[in-house]
């Protein structure tokens, strides 16, 4: 099996583990610094997390870079003379004629592009959501025809097409006949957002597929981690006006990060759904710019795509299971109510990811 397919594999997989972490925090509800219980609604924390998850990348690149610059145990304390001729001089230069900096506009449009997409998390269901990320792929193509001078075949043109068909009936049949619940309060509004973000989100993928064909020397470790660095220290100087913002946040503010670390030190599973998304958030970058380098920013974005398969497939097994559940309760305890304090069984908050249609038992 070739590395290309082992490093997209991995990148489906990371990324689905990325969005079914991020939703389970967002329906799992925990204590606030009030002393209320409610769900885990901190899109811009929650951004900032996925940001330090990518700059540890950076970190690991370092450690790496130094690791490799070590001469062996058998070799150190004795001066090496290594000549170098004017070609290869010549094929090194690239690799270090570049800063750090090229990487803040990127890391802006990551910045507003996932905030946006978190906020759509929140609003919609986890099964929308990854497939109307598939949106990010017509855009892409068209911003690598305009900005990179791409050519389409008749085939690409045709694929997204279609691709367009099915996000347009998936997007009308969720307003049509919303499920309802707290898994998606606003499913219209959470379509608009998260459209609007793969638009930013295709203007990233275009500005990273520039530089790393303009900069060879750049390696996918690096690249993420800078992204990261940029993104987290960003998003970490615009937490503190948000907490002085009215907003719908606890203590009505737009975000309040200190009530987001109350609520992770009050519930392990909000712990572990934030922790699951800084891990799996810089594998996932890391294959994905891996992808982008080797064959395109159109590829990485097609195989972005096939998570929606991924997180259905997750999101009806849960759902299934809990169906049954509620089904077996049913028949055991007909004359169950929510007044029966001998039978009422109260569902944890991350037993089930919503899915865009009701099950055929309501959730108790």
């Amino acid at each position: 099996m070739s590395s290309a397919v082992v490093t997209s594999v991995l990148m489906v997989i990371t990324g689905s583990i990325n969005t079914i972490s991020t939703k389970l925090a967002d329906i799992t509800a925990s204590k606030n610094i009030e002393g209320d219980t409610k769900d885990f609604n901190h899109p811009f924390f929650q951004a900032a997390c996925m940001f330090f998850g990518e700059l540890c990348c950076l970190i690991v690149f370092k450690l790496s870079q130094l690791r490799r610059s070590r001469p062996p145990p058998a070799e150190r304390g004795r001066l090496q003379y290594v000549e170098i001729t004017s070609e290869e001089h010549e094929e090194l230069t690239p690799s270090h004629n570049w800063s750090p900096v090229i990487f803040l506009l990127p890391a802006c449009c990551d910045l507003t592009a996932t905030s946006l997409m978190y906020i759509g998390l929140g609003w919609t269901y986890a099964s929308i959501f990854q497939m109307l990320r598939g949106s990010v792929m017509i855009f892409t193509g068209i911003f690598s025809i305009i900005f990179l001078g791409r050519k389409l075949g008749k085939h690409q043109w045709i694929g997204m097409v279609v691709v367009m068909a099915g996000l347009a009936l998936v997007g009308v049949s969720s307003v049509l006949e919303p499920s309802g619940g707290e898994g998606a309060p606003n499913p219209l509004g959470g379509i608009i957002v998260i459209i609007i973000a793969q638009l930013v989100q295709a203007t990233q993928m275009v500005v990273e597929e520039k530089f790393l064909t303009k900069y060879e020397g750049i390696e996918p470790l690096q690249a993420v981690g800078w992204e990261g660095f940029w993104g987290f220290l960003v998003l970490s100087t615009l937490l503190v006006p948000m907490y002085w913002i009215p907003g719908t946040a606890t203590g009505g503010r737009l975000e309040n990060a200190l009530d987001a670390f109350v609520q992770i030190g009050n519930s392990y599973v909000v712990m572990a759904a934030i922790l699951g998304n800084i891990v799996s958030i810089g594998f996932f970058n890391f294959f994905g710019v891996t992808v982008t380098r080797t064959i395109s920013a159109t590829t990485r974005m097609v195989l972005d795509s096939v998570r929606t398969l991924v997180i259905w497939i997750f999101s009806l097994v849960i759902s299934q299971s809990k169906t049954k559940q509620t089904t077996r309760r049913t028949t055991q305890h007909p004359n169950n109510n929510d007044t029966d304090d001998d039978h009422t069984t109260h569902p944890t908050p991350y037993a089930t990811l919503p899915l865009p249609y009701p099950t055929t038992v309501p959730y108790p």
